[in-house]
């Protein structure tokens, strides 16, 4: 694998069974994915994208075939190894924010820390840093309740990226927020991206996610109909 290629996949395939029969989510899928990437898995509910970027963050193994990230191969990987690649390495963002409702703003962002071996003063640097980089630092001790559905992306977003992790895995993060909020957070997304080398992997069939992608992979029924390179216009 190149130096700067994170994620390789060759001919994967995923099955789920149905009844006595199996329903085929992916089918014959090769990707690449390398350092700083801002790429989208794009297509309609039941395209298979939620599906494959589960797979890329070691949440689900493929049937057949091969998926390789960070040069671990994802369908060997035991429980354990599958848990300290995504303790380690990845950042997950979810459109339902997944905030622990009883943890203060700063608790949110800092519990990923507290499963790496990271000093109580590493962790307050990191942790702060990231709410800085979202807007938040003036929220440390509010809870989730007492922000807004932008906010609480924003937070989610902060805890995603705490560890500054080589891969962002982003489903359909702007699912629950307004247009105004969507802009805002992707624009901050982008800014990551643009300073932290992030790899950020979207899956996504809002139109104002695929507005902001460098990178467009269109599935259709569990396979790659076209991949390409975006010129965006839109800036930081």
């Amino acid at each position: 694998m190149e130096q700067n290629q994170l994620i390789t996949i060759n001919n994967l395939v995923k099955n789920f069974p149905i009844g006595k029969g199996k329903f085929t989510a992916l089918n014959g899928i090769n990707l690449t994915f390398k350092t700083g990437e801002f790429a989208g898995l794009v297509g309609p509910s039941g395209s298979g994208k939620t599906t494959l970027l589960n797979i890329i963050g070691s949440l689900d193994i493929p049937s057949e075939g091969y998926a390789n990230v960070l040069g671990m191969n994802i369908g060997k990987l035991n429980i354990k190894n599958a848990a300290i690649l995504r303790r380690l390495h990845l950042g997950f963002i979810f459109q339902t924010y997944n905030l622990l409702p009883v943890y203060s703003v700063y608790e949110n962002v800092e519990f990923p820390l507290l499963l790496i071996n990271m000093s109580a003063s590493q962790r307050k640097k990191a942790v702060m840093d990231a709410l800085d980089w979202v807007g938040l630092t003036d929220k440390i001790k509010s809870r989730p309740a007492q922000l807004s559905g932008g906010e609480c992306q924003r937070v989610a977003v902060a805890r995603a990226m705490v560890k500054k992790p080589k891969i962002v895995l982003a489903d359909e993060p702007t699912a629950n927020l307004d247009a105004a909020n969507s802009h805002n957070i992707l624009k901050m997304m982008m800014k990551l991206n643009e300073e932290l080398k992030t790899t950020f992997i979207f899956a996504t069939h809002d139109e104002k996610v695929i507005q902001y992608l460098k990178r467009k992979i269109k599935l259709e029924d569990g396979k790659i109909v076209k991949d390409e390179i975006i010129k965006t216009n839109k800036e930081l």
